[in-house]
């Protein structure tokens, strides 16, 4: 039939001589059956002419026979280290899918032990890490605390430069502090805020006080005092330079002081005349908060104690500006509790004010053994809490002058009797003496 020969040349010629074996297609044309020995004879010459001629075509062959000997040796040794490291993961602990990647890249990790650094590199100098001691650092933090030990033990802790000249026709004694150099820091932030006192001794009753500068060591001051004082009196004097670093909120720390003993140390003070002194650690760390001068009087008839504040002087400076704005508060004690309370004006921008103010209470004769006065300086502020620069007490049962003021008021009544009193800390006059109740005293 035609168009069965068509059909057959093309599907012979689909079929490549490579592709599979070369075989004889049966005829399809009527012909003499073969024998069963020539037919089982064929199917094991051509095993494949037994199946169709169309899955022929498609089967993929298992024997490649071109793929060279070296591909094949390599492909054996892949599957068998494949199958090598497939045993090995079945021994380790089962873990996610998610890190299967990184477990079979570890053996391919450089080993940092196993190299070798030469001869020439030292394991004890290889880099610190983050948690190592380094020794280096306690020697050098211990020299530091040593020489600051040092220094507390009585050397210097910065210089202080400052001039002096006479003048010979107002009898004035002109200091004028200049600057001070490598003072020690007060402050958590590794500095000061240093200002200079100066006296001129024995006589401490008149003080002058620089500006406070602010965080820095190496202060430039620039300011000019003059002491009122005779030329015959100079050889008897000295000059007093106590530093002090400011503090807003708590006491003003002493850094150091400079004592001159001799003023003609160096010149005879006919022109002026430029000094550097090493700043010595002070021996005593009180601070003078300065005076209260008031005046008492009592009428035992009408039963009226009369207190006048007349001035203050030498106050502790409260403010960065190096004054203070203070004001007299005075408080009525008895048992511990405050009756009464007054308090004068308010003086601003000054470490001498001047009052004149009276303060009157009504207290009973029989009463004045039980009662007390509570004398508090205040600076006033206009944003926060006022403060207390200093206190005295008055009182029978009072200490040192206030004692003696008061008894020295009810011995001469009606008389007014004025004395400067010294101003104390409050937490130490306030705190454990005022505060503290007496038992077994009836309230007035």
């Amino acid at each position: 039939v035609p168009w069965r020969n068509k059909a057959l040349s093309s599907s012979s010629a689909a079929l490549a001589p490579d592709d599979c074996p070369s075989f004889h297609l049966p005829s399809l044309l009527p012909s003499p059956q073969p024998s069963e020995v020539t037919m089982a004879t064929e199917k094991e010459k051509y095993p494949m002419a037994s199946m169709g001629f169309l899955e022929a075509a498609v089967k993929i062959s298992h024997t490649s026979p071109d793929i060279p000997a070296e591909v094949q040796l390599s492909m054996r040794e892949h599957f068998l280290r494949r199958t090598q490291r497939m045993q090995r993961q079945t021994t380790e602990p089962a873990s996610s899918t998610r890190h299967s990647s990184f477990k079979r890249h570890l053996p391919r990790q450089m080993q940092v032990g196993s190299l070798d650094l030469g001869d020439d590199y030292d394991v004890d100098e290889q880099p610190t890490s983050i948690g190592r001691i380094k020794p280096e650092l306690y020697k050098q933090m211990t020299t530091e605390n040593d020489e600051s030990s040092n220094s507390k033990g009585g050397k210097n802790c910065g210089k202080i430069n400052f001039s002096l000249r006479y003048d010979y026709e107002n009898e004035m004694l002109l200091v004028k502090i200049l600057k001070a150099f490598d003072l020690p820091a007060k402050d958590l932030c590794g500095s000061s805020d240093p200002y200079v006192k100066i006296y001129l001794l024995p006589d401490r009753k008149q003080k002058f006080q620089t500006r406070v500068h602010r965080k820095t060591l190496n202060p430039t001051f620039d300011e000019s005092f003059q002491f009122p004082v005779p030329y015959d009196e100079l050889p008897v004097r000295k000059l007093h330079l106590s530093v002090f670093d400011f503090d807003r909120f708590s006491r003003h720390d002493m850094i150091g002081e400079v004592i001159l003993d001799n003023l003609f140390e160096v010149s005879d003070l006919s022109r002026e005349t430029s000094i550097w002194k090493d700043i010595q650690y002070a021996t005593s760390e009180s601070v003078d908060l300065g005076e209260i001068m008031f005046s008492l009087c009592y009428l035992p008839t009408a039963g009226r104690l009369t207190l006048t504040v007349i001035k203050c002087r030498n106050l502790k400076a409260m403010d960065i500006t190096g004054y203070s704005d203070p004001y007299v508060k005075v408080s009525l004690i008895c048992d511990g509790r405050r009756l009464k309370k007054k308090k004068t004006t308010t003086k601003k921008n000054t470490l001498n004010p001047t009052y004149n103010e009276a303060i009157i209470f009504d207290i009973p004769p029989e009463s004045m053994d039980q009662v007390s006065l509570h004398i508090s300086v205040m600076d006033y502020d206009l944003v926060g809490h006022n403060e207390i620069i200093g206190v005295c007490r008055l009182g029978s049962g009072a200490e040192g002058l206030g004692r003696d003021h008061w008894n020295e008021m009810l011995a001469y009544p009606r008389k007014p009797i004025a004395h400067w009193h010294p101003l104390l800390e409050s937490k130490k006059s306030e705190k454990e003496v005022i505060l503290l109740p007496r038992p077994g005293n009836p309230e007035p």
